[in-house]
This record gives structure tokens, sequence and C-alpha cells, in this order.
């Protein structure tokens, strides 16, 4: 819920963009549920053992896995949730060309399709 509320409340007009989870009991409770219809987003939950349905999202934990979880230990739960942050925010959205947009960074690439982000940013 607390990655939901911030993820809402950094985007202005999320409205219609689709949540997609796996089908863990959190993304299926009715506070979760709840807190998609308030904010007017869209559900979207793969198949059990259909792999695909969450390929980008294990290729996305395998990118975090390799570049930050396994680069150190960590003393805190704090120091790594800011290290985390950190690597999404400066090197995950801002610095990783992807082929599928044109290979722009997923900000660069945000900000041209919706130019209101970019004062965000």
């Amino acid at each position: 819920m607390n990655a939901l509320d911030n993820a809402i409340s950094r985007r202005r007009g999320a409205a219609g963009c689709i949540v997609h989870s796996d089908t863990g009991s959190q993304f299926k409770s009715r506070k979760f549920v709840h807190a998609l219809n308030r904010h007017h987003l869209v559900g979207s939950m793969g198949k059990v053992g259909a792999a695909g349905d969450n390929a980008a999202m294990e290729s996305f934990f395998s990118l975090l896995q390799k570049n930050v979880l396994d680069r150190k230990s960590w003393r805190t739960r704090e120091e790594l949730r800011i290290a985390i942050i950190t690597w999404i925010e400066r090197t995950y959205h801002r610095r990783r060309r992807q082929a599928r947009l044109g290979r722009l960074t997923p900000i660069e690439y945000e900000t041209i399709m919706n130019p209101a982000v970019s004062l965000a940013a």
C-alpha cells in the first residue's frame, strides 16, 4: 500500500494506469483493490504459473539483485531502502536506455509522451 500511495502521489493524472502484479494475497486484498478503485487505476494480475505474465518484473528484480542487493552487505533495512530508491531514480529511470522505447530512457520517453511530467522531473 505504501508503494502504491507513493507512486500515486508522485504522478498527476495516474487514473487509467495499469498496475500489474502477481497473484499474491496482498494484491487481492480488499484494501488494495479499494485503493485501485479510489484512484481509478486498472488492476492486471498475472496467471498462476504463467512466467510470461511476470517477465518484465522478473527482469527488473534481476537487475535490482545484480546492481544493488548483491553489491554489499547492508547494515540496516533503511540503508538498503535508500540504496534501492537511489538506484531506481538515478540509474533505472534516468540512464538505462531501452530498445522498445527507441533507445530512450524511461524518463525521456515519458516526457515526450506526457509533457506535463517534465515539470515534475
